[in-house]
């Protein structure tokens, strides 16, 4: 079988952790775009895309922001499947019709999230799991007629919607990128970034690994979803 041929959106306007992780977790061709200098693919040739994180928030006012979810849009429309990883879950729930809105507050470090226990997305974790998290922002209204399929006490973790699926938290990070975020927010005291630290660990890092099945999974359902659309183009010679 034809490996997957999957369109990376790097919406983090420093990239090269996001590529790694991606890179090193989603078993696919990934062809890169780098959306915050305005690059996007042409058409829409792809088995799946996937939207990555940001330190954006979805309704700054900036034109790739914008143009990022047009093509997004468009791309779901023609039924494209989607995965939206943080920024990216928020920008397909905005894209669907739901909304986004700033908490006022960060949620930062593992935390355990639940999820409903009946998603295709979650086989195979725990429905408590752990999970690395940092966001200031989160969905605040699901897209009409969309699925909540996990949360916590600071909101939505994770939705489908159709072919779309979307996560708040990074089942992608390794270590060295769950500590390199953290350090960079100096918007938080010294001592909560001491503590949050104090808490990437070797334990706490194997237990989010679980969350990482979930790139699997989406590539199953975006092989299967392949299959459907071939021979619903076969029949149809």
């Amino acid at each position: 079988m034809n490996r997957l041929r999957i369109a990376l959106l790097n919406a983090a306007h420093d990239g090269d952790h996001t590529r790694r992780n991606f890179r090193r977790e989603i078993d696919a061709d990934l062809v890169e775009y780098n959306v915050t200098e305005g690059d996007f693919p042409e058409g829409f040739g792809f088995d799946a895309c996937v939207v990555t994180g940001s330190r954006a928030s979805v309704y700054w006012d900036e034109p790739w922001i914008g143009d990022l979810e047009r093509w997004v849009g468009e791309a779901i429309e023609t039924g494209m499947p989607a995965l939206g990883v943080c920024f990216g879950h928020q920008l397909l729930a905005d894209v669907l019709g739901g909304s986004v809105a700033d908490m006022g507050e960060y949620e930062i470090g593992y935390r355990e999230i639940e999820h409903s226990g009946d998603s295709l997305l979650f086989e195979g974790i725990d429905e408590r799991f752990t999970a690395f998290t940092t966001h200031s922002d989160y969905v605040e209204r699901l897209p009409p007629g969309a699925e909540l399929l996990a949360e916590n006490d600071y909101g939505v973790h994770a939705f489908r919607d159709g072919q779309v699926f979307a996560v708040q938290f990074h089942p992608e990070y390794d270590m060295r990128t769950a500590r390199k975020i953290t350090e960079g927010k100096e918007q938080l005291s010294e001592q909560r970034r001491e503590r949050i630290l104090d808490g990437i660990t070797e334990e706490n890092y194997a237990a989010a690994c679980r969350t990482k099945a979930l790139f699997e999974n989406f590539t199953q359902f975006v092989r299967r979803h392949r299959e459907t659309a071939d021979a619903a183009g076969a029949a149809g010679d």
